[in-house]
């Protein structure tokens, strides 16, 4: 047995060791920063704010996007691994950014999701991703700023706006099928997707924001009683 053979293990579990300790304390550190502020606003500045008015607030977001906190942790950890989902939920964009760059990362040295490779090429492909959209920011946003904007014709930031965060999804999901490479889930995961969207919610309007976690539930469900037994 080589010595690379024994370190090996060793180092990816102190890997792991490492970045959960420090994800839950950047986690918890950026949950106080950002409630430091609205806080601070509802406590010591004269706005009128009472406590029915934050309760009544809650409710209104915590309706809408309290089934994404719950689906988005389980759909997003198979594929990044637990390092990559302290970086991806600090950072933000997901699904449009992060994840199709942790897909990518793993395409490219042939690493399946869930494996130990994996999720380091997830966590690399998260820090590439995050140093090429702070790069972009700052050239971009923060120095050409308001002139490139007024310099792009309207047409093109329309079809920007319609058609770039499809056509990111689609390629997602494509790099997807292909890294899973599985007929079967990959089936009855278009198929419940092809349900929901053009059967469910058009006929039950109010299942509209519900509708991912019907999907990954109905998905989820349909595998596990379609799998394979012998």
């Amino acid at each position: 047995m080589t010595t690379s053979t024994i370190t090996r293990p060793a180092g990816l579990h102190e890997f792991e060791r490492t970045t959960s300790r420090w994800g839950r304390i950047t986690m918890v550190a950026g949950l106080l920063l950002s409630l430091a502020g609205p806080l601070y606003i509802a406590l010591f500045m004269d706005l009128g704010i009472t406590l029915a008015h934050v309760i009544t607030a809650y409710l209104a977001v915590a309706t809408t996007f309290l089934v994404f906190a719950i689906v988005e942790p389980i759909t997003y950890f198979p594929i990044l691994g637990p390092a990559a989902m302290y970086q991806a939920f600090m950072i933000g964009n997901i699904a449009n950014k992060l994840l199709p760059a942790a897909i990518c990362a793993q395409g490219r040295i042939d690493a399946k999701p869930g494996t130990k490779q994996g999720d380091l090429a997830a966590v690399m492909g998260i820090c590439g991703a995050a140093i090429v959209h702070l790069t972009s920011l700052l050239v971009f946003v923060g120095i050409l700023g308001t002139w490139l904007l007024s310099a792009i014709p309207e047409s093109v930031t329309e079809v920007a706006r319609l058609y770039i965060l499809p056509s990111i999804v689609g390629a997602v999901l494509v790099q997807a099928i292909a890294s899973v490479k599985q007929l079967r889930p990959t089936l009855i995961s278009l198929a419940v997707a092809v349900v929901v969207v053009f059967v469910v919610v058009p006929a039950v309007p109010a299942l509209t924001y519900f509708g991912t976690a019907l999907g990954v539930v109905a998905t989820a469900v349909i595998s596990w009683f379609a799998r394979p037994r012998g």
